[in-house]
């Protein structure tokens, strides 16, 4: 099989349909927009969230709670996880993602003591949990934060 040999299944893909062609095309002149009007407008329309005047709901709905913009988010990773290497390997941001346990490296990792863990690790990460150190050390691996 070449490139210029593969095409879509059949049936899979339908021609672009060209808006604006005439009227034998049967959406010709207005293009499907109708007779005048904002939506008929370039750059017409109204924005998302618009009701047309009427106080919107986002608006209504009161707010709720303190977000702190400066807060750290950690990738979380279970003590139960880390079994998934070897004997003696050092545990990071890389290898978990390598390994597929997290999925963004966020702004560093964090390592919860949630499961038992039976291997001699050393594992590095941003902040270790009081009960996830407790049980990486009592394995014989190490902790070290970065």
């Amino acid at each position: 099989m070449k490139l210029h040999e593969l095409s879509p299944a059949e049936g899979s893909a339908r021609p672009v349909f060209r808006k604006g062609r005439g009227a034998g095309s049967g959406n010709g002149k207005t293009a499907g927009k109708g007779h005048k009007g904002q939506n008929a407008r370039s750059g017409g329309g109204v924005r998302p969230g618009f009701e047309g005047g009427q106080l919107p709901l986002y608006r209504k709905l009161p707010k709720r709670g303190f977000h702190n913009h400066f807060a750290k988010n950690y990738a979380i990773v279970n003590v139960s996880d880390l079994n998934c290497f070897e004997d003696g390997a050092t545990v990071n941001l890389e290898a978990l993602l390598e390994a597929r346990l997290i999925r963004k490296p966020l702004d560093g990792l964090k390592v919860l003591g949630n499961g038992e863990i039976s291997k001699k690790l050393t594992v590095e990460a941003a902040i270790f949990s009081a009960s996830a150190k407790e049980k990486i050390e009592a394995a014989g691996g190490k902790t070290e934060v970065i």
